[in-house]
């Protein structure tokens, strides 16, 4: 069995934001030319996450609107960890969707279903961040 590792680093302009990263996935499963095996998606940082979903701006617009209803940004003075910081509701965000995600990997490509595509959310922006990659198999 065989592995690799790679990661994908991000700053994103705004607060909250939903990046497509299916084809620098595929891109790293490629050049890790493992065939068949597993691929794991793990953002490194506990104000984003990692999904599977369609690439539909509406969807997109509509999953950002729930997690806003259920975990508002504002009042900060709402939540006790916003001490020094204002980013309890991002950690709460984060709790509500996947934290990371297994693909399979089959003939070298991403085995995903006709719409999935995977997105890295962010829900504590305009810093730095990374995403790790790691595949094993064959």
């Amino acid at each position: 069995m065989k592995s690799a590792r790679e990661e994908l680093w991000f700053e994103t302009p705004h607060r909250r934001d939903y990046i497509n990263i299916t084809d620098r996935v595929q891109e790293f499963v490629s050049r890790s030319e493992i065939r068949e095996g597993l691929c794991l998606v793990n953002p490194m940082h506990i104000t984003a996450a990692v999904y599977v979903n369609d690439d539909e701006s509406g969807l997109i617009q509509d999953i950002d609107d729930l997690l806003e209803r259920l975990a508002p940004h504002e009042p900060v003075s709402g939540y006790r960890h916003n001490v020094g910081e204002d980013n309890a509701d991002a950690h709460l965000k984060r709790q509500l969707m996947a934290h990371q995600v297994v693909l399979a990997i089959t003939g070298g490509r991403l085995d995903l279903g006709p719409w999935e595509q995977v997105f890295y959310a962010e829900f504590d922006g305009r810093r730095r961040k990374r995403v790790l990659l790691k595949a094993i198999g064959e």
